[in-house]
C-alpha cells in the first residue's frame, strides 16, 4: 500500500473532491482530525501543551484553546517549533495507527488530506504521490466572496495568507484542475483513481510484509517443534 498526500487551497474545491474520492470506495484519512483529537485531555500532547505553555491555553471544560494557543504563536518561530515537536510526533502515530488499519484491510492507496501539505513539508516524505485541487485566482476569489458571504478586499486577504495555488501545483505530482464544470472535476478524480488503483506500487511494501510474516510463523513453528515434541 502507498500514501497520497492531497492538499489545495481555501474555496478550491478540496472537500468536494475528497467526497468523491470516498464515493469511490477510497480510503481518506483527515490529518487535521487527527491533530485535534491528539490534544485531547487525557492524551499525551494535551499534558505537555499545558506544560509548555500555561493552563491559560484551556477553555472552561479542560480543551485547548486553539485560538488563544494559536495567537501565543503568532509570529513566534521558537513557540510554533515547540507547540510542532509535541504535536507532529503524535499526530505521525496516530497516522501510522489508521494506515495500518486500511493496509490490513487490503486498500491499495489511503489518500491523506493535508491542508499544509507543502507549507510543513512535514510528511512529503511518506507520501508516494501528491495531489493539488486548483483552480485560477479569479474562480477563487469568486467562491470565497460567495460561500463566505465576504468583500473582495477580506476574500483577496485571506487568500494571500497562503501558498499559492500555482506554486502547489509545480511541486505537485498530479493536479486536479477545478476551475470549470464540476462534471469536468469529477471525471478527472475518475481518472486519477484507476490510474492509482491500477499502480503496482502497494506490491512491494505488501510482500514485504508478508514475507515478515511467513518468516515469523516459520520461527513460531520451529520454536513449537522444538519444545513440544519429545526428544528422540
Amino acid at each position: 500500500m502507498f500514501l497520497v498526500g492531497l492538499t489545495g487551497g481555501i474555496a478550491s474545491g478540496k472537500s468536494s473532491v475528497i467526497q468523491v474520492f470516498q464515493q469511490l470506495g477510497c480510503a481518506v484519512i483527515d490529518v487535521d482530525i487527527i491533530a485535534r483529537h491528539v490534544v485531547q485531555p487525557g492524551y499525551p500532547a494535551h499534558r505537555r501543551i499545558v506544560e509548555a505553555f500555561g493552563t491559560e491555553v484551556l477553555l472552561e471544560n479542560g480543551d485547548i484553546d486553539r485560538k488563544v494557543l494559536g495567537d501565543l504563536i503568532f509570529n513566534q518561530p521558537d513557540r510554533r517549533h515547540l507547540l510542532n515537536s509535541i504535536t507532529h510526533p503524535e499526530i505521525c502515530k496516530e497516522m501510522m495507527k489508521e494506515t495500518f488499519k486500511y493496509f490490513l484491510r487490503g486498500y491499495r492507496y489511503v489518500i491523506l488530506d493535508i491542508p499544509l501539505l507543502f507549507e510543513t513539508k512535514k510528511l512529503l516524505k511518506y507520501m508516494k504521490h501528491t495531489v493539488v485541487v486548483y483552480c485560477d485566482r479569479d474562480t477563487q476569489l469568486t467562491r470565497l466572496m460567495r460561500r463566505n458571504n465576504l468583500s473582495r478586499e477580506d476574500a483577496e486577504a485571506r487568500i494571500k495568507a497562503q501558498l499559492p495555488l500555482k506554486d502547489k501545483v509545480r511541486m505537485a505530482r498530479h493536479v486536479l484542475d477545478n476551475s470549470g464544470e464540476w462534471s469536468v472535476t469529477k471525471r478527472q478524480v475518475v481518472l486519477l483513481h484507476a490510474e492509482l488503483e491500477h499502480s503496482l506500487e502497494y506490491l512491494p511494501l505488501r510482500l514485504g510484509v508478508l514475507t515478515g510474516l511467513a518468516g515469523i510463523v516459520s520461527l513460531l513453528y520451529l520454536l513449537l517443534t522444538h519444545y513440544l515434541l519429545p526428544s528422540p
